[in-house]
């Protein structure tokens, strides 16, 4: 989860948020490169006495910098693809989750249980208990197995929400009349923090989403148990 003072991304929670920070710092090293060179021929340049009054043109250099940026933005372009499509790819999953935005919680429903549903409120912070996050936890937790293929149906009753869990690399708008849908495969148990990433009102920043990954024997118990 993000802590205080921390300029990196999240740790990645699933293979789709892993391939997310590599792209991260794919592009980020390359940018890196064409910065520093900028800068070195600007300062070079800045700080140079000599001058050629008889430079009118330089075709070489010209076919350079005009062929060089268009193979940079296919370095960056192809991987950013790829990985866009692995994105919206939605194959086998072993379980569908219903997320449903109201003005200001979250409402879920396990699909493939009969009658599995509920609502999920921020805690107040006068009701915190020892070690919860003030704004970030909830009174019902999403419970998901990990090591399973997940998909999440997402869709808002009154105005547009957006579901967002960062360190799983999901982001998806919540939208009325529409059924939005995407999905993710945690690797290791943990509680995993996201919050609403749309306007969405008054108090849009206190409908926090906690989703707690457990084992599926215990997914198992808690669902029949609820």
């Amino acid at each position: 989860m993000a802590t205080w003072s921390d300029l990196n991304l999240q740790d990645a929670a699933s293979p789709l948020m892993e391939q997310l920070i590599f792209f991260h710092d794919h592009t980020l090293m390359i940018l890196t490169m064409i910065t520093m060179l900028v800068g070195y021929l600007m300062s070079s340049l800045f700080f140079n006495k000599y001058i050629n009054r008889y430079l009118l043109e330089g075709q070489t250099i010209e076919i350079i910098w005009t062929i060089l940026p268009a193979i940079i933005l296919v370095f960056i372009a192809l991987p950013s693809l790829r990985l866009l499509y692995l994105l919206d790819e939605i194959s086998n999953p072993w379980l569908t989750l219903k997320s449903i935005g109201h003005q200001w919680y979250w409402s879920y429903e396990y699909s493939d249980f009969f009658k599995t549903e509920f609502d999920s409120y921020m805690t107040p912070t006068n009701e915190l208990k020892p070690n919860e996050f003030r704004l970030l936890d909830v009174d019902n937790r999403i419970v998901l197995p990990f090591l399973s293929q997940i998909r999440v149906l997402v869709t808002a009753m009154d105005v547009l929400h957006s579901w967002t869990i960062p360190s799983l690399g999901v982001k998806i708008d919540a939208t009325p009349g529409r059924l939005n849908q995407t999905n993710f495969f945690m690797n290791r148990p943990g509680l995993f923090y996201g919050q609403c990433s749309e306007i969405c009102g008054a108090n849009h920043s206190f409908m926090p989403i906690v989703i707690e990954s457990v084992p599926t024997k215990i997914f198992i118990n808690w669902i029949s148990d609820l």
